[in-house]
C-alpha cells in the first residue's frame, strides 16, 4: 500500500485537521469524551457540524463538558448518556440508551482508557486494563454496529499506544492469575488488544461499509497518568526537575488530531486494518524501521491473533 499521510505537519491540531471538513448531519460517539483527548476531539466534530454523543461514568462531569463544549463551539447537539466500561451491564444499558438517541452512527471513537492502573479487577472480574480498554468497548462496538451499518460508509477508531510494544496478548495468563502483576504489561497487552480489535473489525465489516483503524496519539499529559507519582515520570524521562515535561509531549488538541483524521480523513475512506500515528500510517518496527518512536510492533497488527482475541472476547463477554 502507498504511502497514506494527512498533509498536515504530526503537531497540528485536531481542529486543523477538520478546519475544511462539513460534518453535518452525521453522528459521533467518543468514549472517553469528558476528560482529555476526548474533550478535543468531541470540541473538533463538532466545530464541523456533526452530532456528539458522549458516554460517560460521571453524569454531573459529562454535563459540565457537555456545556462548555456547546458554548464554545456554537453546536448545540451534544448528548451525555451514561456507560461504565468496567461493567458489561452499564456497557449493555448506555449502548442501548445511544441507539434510542442515534440510530445511525457515522463515527465511532473508542478513546476512553485507563493506564498503570493497581492490580484488581472489573465488575466481571477481568483484569482493569484489558477489561476496561478491550472488553468493555468490544462489547460496546458490536452492540452499535446495527447503527455503524445503518449509516455507512462508518468508520471505527480504536485508541492504541506505543505502550502496546510493552507486551503482546499473553493468551494464557491474560488476566495475570498466573503471574506476577506488572501494571505496564498489563496496559501494553490491553493497547495491543485494541490494536488488534481494528484489524478483526475492519476484516468483518469493510465490506459492509464499517471500517476500523488503530491510532496511537502520541504522548499528551491527561487524567491517564494518574496512577503514577511525579518521581515516575521523572525516572521515564517524561518530566525533568524543574517539573517541565519533555517537548516531545503534545497538548490534548494536537494529540486528538490523529483521531480525528482517522474518523474523517478522505484518504482513509475505505481504508482500515491501519496503525495510524502523527497523521499517517504507521510502519512495522523492524530492522529497516528501528525509529524508537515511530512504528509498531507486527504483533499488533497479525490477523491470526486479531482472530483468536476476536473468539476470547466474545466468549468473555457472553456473545458466543
Amino acid at each position: 500500500m502507498s504511502k497514506i499521510a494527512s498533509p498536515l505537519a504530526p503537531r497540528a491540531t485536531a481542529a486543523d485537521v477538520v478546519k475544511t471538513t462539513n460534518l453535518s448531519g452525521k453522528t459521533a460517539v467518543i468514549t472517553g469524551g469528558a476528560s482529555g483527548l476526548g474533550i478535543e476531539t468531541a470540541r473538533a466534530l463538532l466545530g464541523a457540524g456533526a452530532a456528539v454523543i458522549l458516554p460517560v461514568r460521571d453524569a454531573t462531569k459529562g454535563e459540565q463538558v457537555a456545556a462548555e463544549l456547546r458554548e464554545s463551539t456554537g453546536n448545540p447537539q451534544v448528548q451525555v448518556t451514561m456507560l461504565d466500561l468496567g461493567s458489561l451491564s452499564s456497557v449493555r444499558v448506555g449502548a442501548a440508551h445511544i441507539l434510542e438517541l442515534a440510530p445511525k452512527i457515522h463515527i465511532l471513537i473508542n478513546n476512553a482508557g485507563v493506564m498503570a492502573t493497581p492490580e484488581g479487577h472489573t465488575a466481571d472480574g477481568f483484569e482493569t486494563q484489558f477489561g476496561t480498554n478491550h472488553l468493555g468497548h468490544f462489547l460496546l462496538t458490536h452492540l452499535l454496529m446495527p447503527a455503524l451499518l445503518a449509516a455507512a460508509p462508518a468508520r471505527v477508531v480504536s485508541l492504541s499506544s506505543s505502550g502496546h510494544r510493552r507486551s503482546d496478548i499473553v493468551w494464557d495468563d491474560i488476566h495475570f492469575e498466573r503471574r506476577p502483576y506488572d501494571r505496564w504489561q498489563a496496559y501494553g497487552q490491553s493497547k495491543t488488544a485494541n490494536a488488534l480489535f481494528a484489524v478483526g473489525l475492519n476484516g468483518r465489516y469493510a465490506a459492509q461499509g464499517v471500517t476500523a483503524n488503530a491510532v496511537h496519539p502520541g504522548g499528551i499529559m491527561t487524567g491517564l497518568q494518574k496512577h503514577m507519582t511525579l518521581e515516575e515520570q521523572r525516572a521515564l524521562g517524561w518530566v525533568n526537575e524543574q517539573g517541565e515535561y519533555h517537548p516531545i509531549f503534545k497538548t490534548p488538541a494536537e494529540g486528538a488530531s490523529t483521531s480525528v483524521w482517522a474518523a474523517t480523513a478522505p484518504e482513509l475512506e475505505g481504508v482500515g486494518g491501519l496503525f495510524l500515528e502523527e497523521l499517517q500510517k504507521s510502519e512495522v518496527l523492524d530492522h529497516q524501521n528501528p525509529n524508537p518512536l515511530f512504528g509498531y510492533k507486527a504483533y499488533a497488527r497479525d490477523p491470526q491473533s486479531a482472530e483468536r482475541l476476536w473468539e476470547i472476547s466474545e466468549q468473555l463477554v457472553g456473545l458466543s
